[in-house]
């Protein structure tokens, strides 16, 4: 049964306004307006007339309308020509078609780990070094 939750998609259709936190274990296409968070372990879809400003902590974002605010993605970021990002994001993968606006600060979190198990292992070495 909770192949059949993660499989269903949630709509919020062009017009209708959201204000509050979403939590689904669904997929996401939004082509209205969400002020607030959304929570899915899924994908998350923003139409051309969607908008989002917010945090959305999710696995995958096709982007084509507007997203301001944080943005975590466990995988792909992928913004469509028509896209408007501003914010904080932190993904994965990012994949940019040529015209998006994308005025973020961005984080790859893949290059981000092995950077920082690298610097640890070197500093704890040297801590291991200085000790002696």
């Amino acid at each position: 049964m909770a192949s059949d939750t993660t499989s269903q998609q949630n709509t919020i259709a062009k017009g209708t306004v959201i204000t509050g936190d979403i939590i689904s274990e669904g997929d996401f296409r939004i082509e209205g307006t969400v002020q607030g968070n959304i929570k899915t372990p899924g994908k998350v879809v923003i139409g051309k007339t969607g908008i989002i400003n917010g945090t959305l902590k999710s696995a995958n974002a096709d982007i084509e309308g507007k997203f301001t605010g944080k943005l975590l993605l466990s995988d792909t970021l992928s913004l469509k020509s028509s896209a408007h990002v501003e914010g904080e994001v932190m993904v994965g993968r990012l994949a940019v078609e040529p015209g998006a606006n994308f005025n973020a600060t961005c984080s790859m979190k893949g290059g981000l780990k092995d950077v920082s198990n690298g610097n640890s292992k070197a500093q704890q070495q040297e801590t291991r070094q200085i000790a002696k």
